[in-house]
């Protein structure tokens, strides 16, 4: 890659070239030499973006109310960028793209660009390249972030460390309330959206949802997370669901929690990229000698393990 591939990829893609966006998160995804780079340069435009989180279990409707998000985000003007993140394909690695076909009426609106990124066997329902592709659609001038995640069930919580907002999706039939302290979804919602509210059974679910919150301590002043209403599929409640995160924005900003966010945000994916970074040098040193003769000497009982990782962390 030449020296200038990074900077004109940048610059069109601040301008809305969506193939130039397209291939900035495809470096990053394959963690491309020109990465530290392209961080760089990216580094002046972060911190401008809301990125807003969606989770939920699989068939709660989480494709269908970002589509429905997208549409009431592009009706006020803002630009918006879509990270969907789908499980992996178990032919071909790369993401099963369910995703994109329920957007696909966005697709030729310039103010939207859809990336589906695959999970690669990650867990906690984002893709470990997901931080980095949301710094590139913050550097590409995308107003509003959206991140919707695999619905993988009780473990998909890593999105509240991502996201400014976070958005839990529930709905009718999907299991009571217990289910939802058990997938640990009270602790990480902003904003729950009890979707397919016209079905049978939603009233009791924005009772028990509220009933549960209802119990959980909390000091005085800290957000007590919104329950909204809404049918996605109907388009009813969307407006809803738009107030209630513009809502928590605002007492984000209020409060400063929005700084503190950002700066949790940033501290994990320092330490996501320095662990990879220390995951490949120890990968060299497997190659090497020094891991086999710590091996044979805790095999041998000359040396204890923590010992022997001592010794390797300084050889690194």
């Amino acid at each position: 890659m030449s020296d200038r591939t990074v900077p004109i990829l940048i610059a069109k893609a601040r301008d809305g070239d969506p193939r130039s966006v397209a291939r900035l998160i495809s470096m990053v995804e394959n963690g491309d030499p020109a990465l530290p780079e392209v961080a760089a340069t990216l580094a002046p435009y972060a911190g401008d973006s809301q990125v807003i989180g969606l989770t939920g279990s699989p068939g709660v409707g989480k494709s269908t109310t970002t589509n429905e998000l997208v549409r009431a985000l592009r009706r006020s003007g803002r630009r918006v960028g879509v990270l969907a993140v789908d499980p992996s394909s178990p032919f071909t690695g790369g993401a099963i793209l369910g995703d994109r076909i329920r957007m696909q009426e966005h697709t030729t609106d310039p103010g939207v660009y859809i990336r589906s990124m695959s999970s690669r066997g990650q867990l906690g329902g984002l893709a470990a390249a997901t931080p980095q592709a949301v710094r590139v659609l913050e550097g590409a001038g995308c107003e509003v972030i959206l991140v919707e995640t695999v619905g993988v069930g009780q473990a998909e919580v890593e999105v509240a460390s991502l996201a400014d907002t976070t958005l839990v999706l529930l709905a009718p039939g999907m299991g009571d309330a217990i289910q939802a302290v058990k997938a640990g979804i009270l602790e990480i919602a902003d904003v729950f959206v009890v979707n397919k509210a016209d079905r049978p059974g939603a009233d009791a679910t924005y009772r028990d949802i509220q009933g549960m919150l209802g119990l959980g301590e909390r000091v005085p002043g800290d957000w007590r997370p919104l329950v909204v209403r809404a049918s996605a599929v109907k388009g009813e409640g969307i407006a809803d669901v738009v107030a209630a995160i513009d809502k928590h924005r605002a007492w984000l900003e209020t409060t400063g929690e929005l700084r503190k966010r950002r700066e949790r945000r940033a501290a994990v994916e320092v330490e996501a990229i320095a662990l990879g970074t220390l995951r490949a040098r120890l990968g060299n040193l497997r190659e090497g000698t020094a891991l086999s003769e710590l091996a044979f000497r805790v095999a041998a009982g000359e040396i204890d393990p923590y010992a022997a990782a001592d010794d390797l962390i300084k050889g690194l």
